[in-house]
């Protein structure tokens, strides 16, 4: 378990993966319309959590399950925060 969650914290600080659930969220409040709401940002979560250990690496030891699960937990508390800051913005913006 201590593996776990030093992978999470390491997951929840990577400029990286924060970047890319900004871009999610974004992408996805611009297409909402076209593609709903929990589908794509379901599966972006789950895109950024397989697709940053496989494309940067990570120690095969662990295996990429534990890894991806990581960054899977890490990713839900980056799109939490980043929807709650849109809601907030988008009350400030009337």
């Amino acid at each position: 378990m201590p593996q776990f969650i030093d992978l999470v914290t390491a997951a929840l600080t990577d400029p990286f993966r924060i970047a890319l659930i900004l871009g999610l969220v974004i992408t996805q409040a611009r297409t909402a319309a076209q593609t709903g709401t929990f589908l794509p940002l379901a599966l972006g979560v789950a895109f950024v959590a397989v697709i940053i250990p496989t494309t940067f690496g990570y120690d095969e030891s662990l295996g990429l399950p534990l890894v991806a699960s990581a960054g899977a937990a890490a990713n839900i508390v980056l799109l939490a925060l980043a929807l709650v800051a849109r809601r907030l913005w988008a009350r400030r913006q009337g």
